[in-house]
């Protein structure tokens, strides 16, 4: 390979290290949501609605910016001829339902949500570093 086709991984890698970063972040927030969503399901009122969905919305943000890294990860992997689709979210419309509602049919489905979002955030990281994986092993094979 030629010193292109190194810096090109190069910049892949610091891509999707970058993306990966966003996607940990996101993950923990997420993760701290779900345990205020336990303790807000066993009735923990009001508060824990509002705790819950304040680490709710701290996440949404590294999401975003974890889909604006997969986007710039995304193209970076075209230079080096690898394609790759990422799917992150949680959804939305339920903080009203569960804040001001908030009784425990709530609190299940938005657990539920929290779930299918950590399940996907880690299926996506998963995903990025088995790639990150590959593009180690191309950058060594050109040293």
């Amino acid at each position: 390979m030629t010193q292109i086709d190194q810096r090109e991984i190069r910049e892949a890698i610091q891509a999707g290290e970058a993306a990966l970063r966003s996607l940990e972040r996101a993950m923990e927030k997420m993760g701290s949501a779900k345990n205020w969503g336990i303790f807000d399901m066993m009735g923990g009122g009001l508060f824990s609605s509002l705790f819950k969905h304040s680490k709710i919305d701290r996440a949404s943000a590294d999401i975003e910016e974890a889909k604006r890294q997969l986007a710039v990860f995304k193209r970076e992997l075209e230079d080096v001829s690898i394609s790759e689709d990422f799917s992150v979210g949680i959804g939305d419309g339920l903080r009203f339902i569960d804040t001001f509602l908030d009784n425990v049919f709530a609190d299940v489905v938005v657990q539920s949500r929290i779930n299918s979002a950590i399940e996907r955030l880690d299926k996506v990281s998963g995903q990025v570093r088995g790639i990150l994986t590959k593009l180690y092993s191309l950058l060594s094979e050109t040293a």
